[in-house]
């Protein structure tokens, strides 16, 4: 990871993250809450994977597209929350500075993929219904395939063109991040040099224009998608139409509303705990919602969980029973 990055030479050999300590007596409670929440994200996630992979009838691009997404959100959060765990608990909270430049590049690269594959998603409703008899030409395994790539390289060109832009400039003075994680603008205040508003300026404008021009092509996906559906006669085919689409929306109104937040927000002065809990609400609470979201809307997707723990509840009685009767043959 240094050899790739080129990473500079700087006085500076650790950072401090100091994003909870205005929370003193709140650490413990913050730590069990959010371990609740990461371990909720991983076992959600875990069971769709899993019950999308034993379901044959689920093996179609929406549900390997969601698997991708899945898969994404849980190296996001593995790049962030539990370094963020273990800092709740301990006094010492300095991470090692090619350790911090780490975190930067995966969690951007884990992050920005998030956001492609929502976009490819986007895309792939507005196939489905937009332009039905064209479907399988368009989402074949091939074609399915590429977007997930393009998907998972793009987040990789993200990550690596920030985490270089920033930890190219000298760090030569204070070490202090006003944050829970190696985040580019906390870091950026800490940089010196002549240019380092011209890379924060730089930084800004491609994470923004990557965000809006993913938030721009869902939006007309979906103006082509909510035309389409209303130009349907029945009352029961416009509901069955929206209804394929009703978690991907939900999810894409949570992500991009949270993400809006973090980088649309003023430049104005900001106290630490305001950006601390902003922080947190991207970080923990959208991977927390997002399994929940997809779960409980997408009525296919929940026919098949009841499916997979009822087959599981059956096989483990059966497993007992035949084990209850070898014990009293015996």
């Amino acid at each position: 990871m240094t050899a790739m990055l080129g990473l500079n030479h700087t006085s500076v050999s650790e950072f401090i993250l100091i994003g909870f300590s205005p929370f003193p007596h709140l650490q413990l409670m913050f730590f069990l809450l959010f371990l609740l929440m990461y371990l909720f994200m991983l076992l959600g996630n875990l069971f769709i994977l899993t019950t999308i992979w034993g379901e044959r009838s689920l093996h179609t691009p929406m549900y390997l597209f969601l698997c991708a997404l899945s898969i994404s959100e849980i190296l996001y959060t593995f790049a962030i929350v539990p370094r963020m765990l273990a800092d709740l608990l301990s006094a010492h909270h300095s991470i090692a500075f090619v350790a911090c430049a780490s975190q930067m590049f995966f969690s951007f690269t884990f992050g920005f993929t998030h956001s492609f594959l929502l976009t490819v998603m986007g895309y792939d409703r507005y196939v489905a219904i937009c332009h039905p008899l064209r479907y399988s030409v368009l989402m074949s395994p091939r074609g399915y395939a590429c977007l997930v790539a393009w998907s998972w390289a793009g987040g990789s060109v993200m990550g690596l063109v920030v985490t270089m832009a920033i930890f190219h400039l000298p760090f030569c003075g204070p070490n202090e991040v006003h944050h829970f994680a190696c985040h580019a603008l906390p870091l950026l205040k800490l940089a010196c040099g002549g240019n380092v508003s011209t890379v924060a300026l730089g930084v800004g404008l491609v994470c923004i224009m990557a965000l809006l021009g993913c938030c721009l092509l869902i939006l007309l996906s979906y103006a082509s998608i909510i035309a389409t559906i209303l130009r349907i006669p029945s009352a029961e085919g416009r509901q069955k139409a929206f209804s394929t689409c009703a978690s991907h929306l939900t999810v894409v109104v949570v992500h991009y509303g949270f993400a809006s937040v973090i980088y649309l927000k003023s430049k104005g002065p900001q106290s630490l705990e305001g950006d601390t809990l902003m922080g947190v609400t991207y970080t923990v609470l959208t991977p927390f919602l997002s399994p929940i979201i997809f779960s409980l809307r997408n009525k296919e997707l929940k026919s098949a969980m009841k499916r997979t723990v009822l087959s599981r509840l059956l096989l483990q009685s059966s497993q007992r029973g035949w084990f209850h009767g070898r014990e009293c043959g015996g």
